[in-house]
């Protein structure tokens, strides 16, 4: 039940969505447990905008002996997406075109190339059947699309707090953000650190959409009723913007916000409908009441037009991020998916 890292490198160019391309990249995945014989227990992790590999830090409580996906009796893999900062080829990454990094170089990326770039990690451990594929927000964008292009791949597919299509909301979000990022003096500059003052900015702002009004006045709330500055709320919005910048960088953010905003399973595909019913996998939908960056009505969505599926809510008052809070919820509706114990779409 060992937790162990890859490197999984792809030698040839990789021609992206948008026109450009790369020379070649790295992906590092990791892996939790053992592959059985016949390579049947495989369950495929995608995670959301600044998730790494390692699923055992950002959903620790749910790959656990005893959850529903054990360890014990399941392979469970991850990779850090392409343009990611945690291991894959990104714009940290050393472009071997110019021996230098790429920086604002970094080509345009889209979750199909993401997924093209797992579906040629898949390919080559030999992975031919995948038990379960889950992602939960851009992760469960990368799921999605990834079950429209291989539907004979996966045999169940888990989706939580996700959509068919960015919406104008998400995108006004995610463009919110990345003009915080551009009004950092430093953000023309080609430095890893660079643009970080407006990384923080930009994740203040992105909380306001993780989050919900409530979720904020049950943990932000003053115990005092003389205060006129220094609030709860200011200083967790200070907090949360230092914390990002810690571990990730604003050249990152900018690439996978805009990835992000690409997505749209509908296009090329006549519409998000058709494509939806592409999907072969019996699948779980899962929304949260109180998300407003995803609201539920986007999982409704995807529910009614995949043809074997069941939507399920979560009840939370920590909105979007209701998916990586609630995991007793989370766990029970997995469970209930699992042992075929199906619920209508409300």
């Amino acid at each position: 039940m060992n937790k162990v890292d890859h490197i999984f490198h792809h030698e040839q160019k990789f021609e992206l969505e948008a026109g450009e391309n790369l020379p070649g990249f790295q992906l590092k995945y990791t892996t939790l447990g053992q592959l059985n014989r016949d390579r049947s227990n495989v369950v495929w992790v995608c995670h959301a905008l600044t998730g790494s590999s390692d699923f055992t830090d950002w959903w620790k409580d749910f790959f656990v002996p005893g959850s529903p996906y054990d360890p014990r009796e399941y392979f469970i893999i991850c990779a850090n997406v392409l343009g990611g900062c945690y291991g894959s080829t990104g714009p940290l990454s050393v472009n071997p075109k110019t021996g230098k990094n790429y920086f604002h170089d970094f080509p345009e990326v889209t979750v199909r190339d993401i997924v093209r770039a797992f579906d040629l990690l898949r390919t080559s451990l030999g992975l031919n059947q995948v038990h379960t594929l889950i992602g939960g927000s851009l992760g469960g964008q990368q799921a999605l699309e990834w079950a429209i292009q291989q539907p004979e791949v996966f045999q169940k597919l888990i989706v939580v707090a996700t959509n068919a299509q960015h919406s104008p909301w998400g995108i006004a979000f995610n463009e919110a953000q990345r003009m915080a990022i551009e009004a950092d003096k430093t953000w023309k500059e080609n430095d890893q650190r660079a643009g970080i003052e407006g990384l923080k900015t930009a994740r203040a702002i992105g909380m306001i959409s993780y989050r919900a009004y409530k979720g904020f006045a049950e943990t932000q709330s003053e115990t005092s009723h003389h205060k006129i500055n220094d609030f709860r709320a200011s200083s967790y919005q200070r907090y949360q913007g230092q914390k990002l910048a810690n571990r990730f960088n604003a050249f990152t953010y900018w690439v996978l916000s805009c990835a992000m905003d690409s997505h749209n399973v509908g296009r090329g595909r006549g519409s998000a409908e058709e494509a939806l019913k592409a999907i072969k996998a019996e699948t779980l939908v899962i929304g949260i009441e109180s998300d407003i960056l995803f609201p539920i009505s986007e999982q409704k969505f995807l529910a009614k037009n995949i043809p074997n599926a069941q939507f399920e809510k979560i009840d939370s008052s920590f909105g979007h991020d209701g998916f990586l809070v609630e995991i007793d919820q989370f766990k029970k509706l997995v469970h209930q998916f699992r042992n075929r114990e199906h619920i209508a779409v409300q």
